[in-house]
């Protein structure tokens, strides 16, 4: 049975994740509902998930279920590394898919009037979250290890 004080926290990162996948949604409806063959949506869903719990992460660390659990924390530095270079590995295959095939085969098949803007609209938002995981990814294990101290050094 859990405690009260768990059981808030368990509540409240259910709906942090609840949230996640509503924001994903949000984000990705206007690709979605163009009906293009976009090949990265692994890669941009993988993005934006990690930016959102990573900055969640880093700036609320106290509220999660995990913040008194020094081995899950320790766990979160490693798992990192390969998210990360997922991530990293999307990003350039994004970019490399436009530069070989140019981003008419992307939006070639929407209306002339409508390309370049969902084409900047896909750009943007998988740059920013891809980037945004990149680097937030690059200061969660600092964040895990000063929390980590902070509690070893604490106890009485």
């Amino acid at each position: 049975m859990l405690n009260p004080s768990a059981r808030q926290a368990w509540t409240l990162e259910l709906i942090w994740w609840l949230s996640t996948g509503l924001l994903v949604a949000l984000i990705l409806f206007p690709i979605y509902t163009r009906e293009i063959a976009y090949p990265f949506y692994h890669y941009n869903v993988t993005a934006i998930v990690a930016f959102l719990t990573f900055t969640r992460y880093i700036f609320l660390l106290r509220l999660t279920p995990f913040a008194r659990n020094q081995w899950i924390k320790a766990a979160l530095i490693f798992l990192l590394i390969p998210v990360l270079f997922f991530i990293g590995q999307g990003i350039n295959y994004f970019q490399t898919y436009l530069d070989d095939n140019g981003p008419e085969l992307l939006v070639g098949l929407l209306p002339k009037a409508e390309q370049e803007s969902v084409l900047n609209y896909i750009r943007s938002q998988m740059l920013f979250f891809g980037v945004g995981a990149i680097v937030a990814g690059a200061i969660i294990p600092f964040r895990m290890i000063v929390s980590i101290w902070r509690q070893h050094n604490v106890r009485e």
